[in-house]
């Protein structure tokens, strides 16, 4: 069952409202830190799902860069929705909306660090050459994933360049 939201960019106004669903939706982690520092950088495209004016999901995509031919790639996440309007459908139009948006700026792809059996609906692939900024835990291997948008693959591994809040090691392990 698929809840109607309204979709749009994130604005700064919104900040508040954001930071309180994160903790409702992940209350075991502190996500809150990362999606200040997102919010309030240059690298960081932002979508929220609002439902009657309330903003009830959020995701950002962090322009990123391959470190050997300096194509750009979005890092998709944090992605968040209220308890309320979980398994309603509220993520998965967030996900492709950000999706849209890196094929509108053509990036070569969207990775994430996420669960494969949620991701792999869009798409997302288990990623072996491009590697993560940080070694991940080994049972994490399979959930660095993505999404190629360009045909054009790369042939050899090549690390993937983060911008600053995602540059935290701890966010990897």
């Amino acid at each position: 069952m698929n809840v109607e939201v309204t979709l749009r960019a994130f604005r700064p106004a919104d900040l508040e409202s954001v930071l309180k669903i994160y903790p409702a939706a992940f209350p075991e982690e502190d996500l809150v830190p990362l999606v200040e520092d997102l919010a309030g950088g240059r690298d960081a495209q932002s979508f929220v799902a609002a439902r009657e004016n309330r903003i009830v999901g959020h995701v950002a995509l962090t322009m990123c860069r391959l470190e050997g031919d300096g194509r750009e790639c979005a890092l998709l996440g944090p992605l968040a929705v209220h308890p309320e309007f979980m398994r309603q459908g509220v993520g998965s139009q967030l996900v492709r909306t950000g999706i849209d948006a890196m094929r509108q700026r053509n990036a070569a792809a969207v990775l994430v660090l996420g669960d494969p059996a949620y991701y792999g609906r869009f798409g997302f692939r288990a990623e072996r050459t491009i590697l993560a900024p940080y070694p991940l835990r080994e049972e994490w291997a399979d959930a660095w994933q993505s999404l190629w948008i360009s045909d054009d693959r790369l042939r050899r591994p090549e690390p993937l360049v983060v911008p600053g809040p995602w540059a935290d090691q701890s966010l990897w392990r």
